[in-house]
């Protein structure tokens, strides 16, 4: 311990306070004030909360720290030596702003809400995660506020066409909390695999379970009711809220190899790949499976997909069933039957207190503009946008490039996708800002925030996923976060260097932008597929 003591007086003594003027912190902080002094951390050192409330914010730092540095804080309600203290100053729920302060003679992070302290103790983590050397550590005095520039900050897994389980998932709400994201949308089926388990049609998963994008007769991979109940609880401790997403009316070949008198049929190229329209029998069991979906995830939304319906509806012309529904309702082609469907299972989810959101394609149906969230993924079509826009409804924005993570960041990779040349590469992601859509206009307020998707199809192992998703996460949640004139893509290479030692001792496996061969690109098992 002399040691350790003798150690931390050469450093006060030759490290200068406010030696730099760069707050080390993933996204930006708002305002970031380097001030004289050092705070010191020890396992003498406690934490101290005004409102009980703030337990288990408390708990989670403790946990932190401990995880990361080998640090046991203590918990006290009252101490005279130099503290942490969480203070709530107000009832604001929603509140996201905090405000850090680091002296010699506390570290005090203060917000009007619960959430706005989360905050706050994670930026105070990735300053304690990057201090060197063992206990005790001198941390810099700071003088930090911040809010975010966007309220939705959210991160999509596809476990449709590979599934990757419950850790994995576990470790990237993880990650998502460390970076301040808030918005986790979990696409949990489509044409390769149905991976949420449902009472009532257990087939769902024991049948619709099998096989995945590059194998189809994988053994059945899904999750449990009770897992989801323990990731949805995993994610709410973390102020990360779990969207479900179950695609319908297409890419619906799982559930139809499960269930086949449901099915609307497809093509050559995707068969079984919608439900069917026409038969009354399909709402009602779609509507008993959404029933047990708003049961699971509390969030008060359901993503219905609603895209690409026409790569397989192409049969409903030949199906008497649909054929009576456009004449009852006077349809005049299957887009106008597949918004008709879409309407019908949307009431649905209405009716269970719950907004739908749905993929750009849905814009063209007639939904009450209060209830539905559209999200924008198609980049060369804005016109989708401006329709979303004009009809009044709420926005993501999830551009393809660069918000697809299956994309690929630089030329070199082999496996991943392109668009006509573009590329999602660290700078595209880190630049991007809704103010560069022109049809947005003066219709800001209906942006929510942005997304950032990871599509599987080419990823089907873990290394490979961490390596689309880091650190482009980064680069993401500042493009999410951090005012946008706040951004410098040159000061966050700067402070992502240290970031990069952190996924080294958490043993992610990343894309290193300062030098791609440290870290060489995973090549999946079996067919690789090239860039396209």
């Amino acid at each position: 311990m002399k040691i350790q003591f003798l150690v931390l007086f050469i450093t006060l003594l030759f490290v200068k306070p406010g030696h730099t003027q760069v707050c080390p912190i993933i996204p930006l902080p708002e305002t970031a004030i380097a001030k004289p002094g050092y705070f010191i951390i020890s396992k003498h050192t406690p934490v101290l909360i005004n409102d009980p409330s703030l337990r288990r914010h408390a708990a989670f730092l403790q946990n932190e720290v401990l995880k990361t540095k080998g640090v046991a804080l203590a918990f006290q309600d009252q101490a005279n030596a130099p503290a942490i203290k969480l203070v709530l100053s107000g009832k604001n729920s929603s509140s996201e702003a905090y405000k850090l302060s680091i002296e010699p003679s506390e570290i005090k992070i203060i917000s009007s809400g619960e959430k706005g302290i989360f905050y706050g103790i994670n930026s105070l983590i990735q300053l304690i995660r990057q201090l060197p050397g063992s206990e005790p550590f001198a941390i810099s005095g700071w003088e930090i506020t911040d809010k975010p520039a966007l309220a939705w900050r959210g991160i999509m897994l596809d476990e449709s066409r590979h599934f990757f389980g419950k850790e994995t998932v576990k470790e990237m709400l993880d990650w998502m909390a460390f970076y301040k994201l808030n918005k986790f949308h979990w696409h949990l089926t489509d044409a390769p695999g149905w991976r949420l388990e449902i009472k009532k049609y257990p087939k769902l998963t024991l049948v619709g379970g099998i096989g995945n994008h590059t194998d189809s007769l994988a053994p059945a991979k899904y999750y449990t009711q009770e897992d989801i109940k323990e990731i949805v609880a995993y994610a709410a401790e973390r102020y990360i809220t779990v969207i479900p997403e179950i695609d319908m009316p297409g890419h619906a070949r799982s559930a139809n190899m499960a269930y086949p008198e449901y099915s609307g049929g497809g093509t050559a190229k995707y068969p079984e790949f919608t439900f069917n329209p026409g038969k009354e029998k399909t709402y009602s069991y779609l509507t008993d499976i959404l029933r047990e979906v708003n049961v699971l995830f509390p969030s008060g939304m359901i993503h219905l997909g609603g895209d690409e319906v026409s790569f397989g509806s192409k049969n409903w012309e030949r199906d008497s069933g649909v054929k009576q529904l456009m004449q009852k309702n006077d349809l005049k082609n299957l887009k106008e039957v597949e918004d008709y469907f879409v309407r019908r299972m949307a009431d649905t989810v209405f009716q269970m207190n719950n907004k739908v959101l749905l993929w750009d394609e849905a814009a063209t149906g007639d939904l009450p503009s209060d209830k539905t969230i559209i999200f924008w993924w198609r980049h060369d079509r804005p016109e989708q946008l401006k329709m979303a826009l004009d009809k009044g409804y709420s926005v993501v924005l999830c551009p393809r490039v660069p918000f697809y993570f299956d994309f690929i960041q630089d030329t070199t990779q082999r496996v991943g996708r392109i668009w006509k040349g573009a590329i999602a590469d660290l700078r595209k992601v880190y630049d991007y800002m809704p103010e560069q859509e022109s049809v947005i206009g003066k219709r800001g307020d209906q942006i929510l925030g942005v997304q950032a998707n990871l599509w599987t199809e080419n990823l089907s192992t873990v290394p490979h996923l961490q390596y689309m998703l880091f650190p482009r996460i980064g680069a993401f949640a500042e493009s999410a976060w951090s005012a946008p004139g706040k951004k410098d893509y040159t000061g966050f290479l700067e402070r992502l260097k240290p970031q990069l030692e952190l996924y080294k001792q958490d043993k992610i496996y990343y894309y290193n932008p300062f030098n791609p061969a440290v870290t060489p690109e995973p090549l999946p098992p079996g067919k690789i597929t090239i860039n396209r």
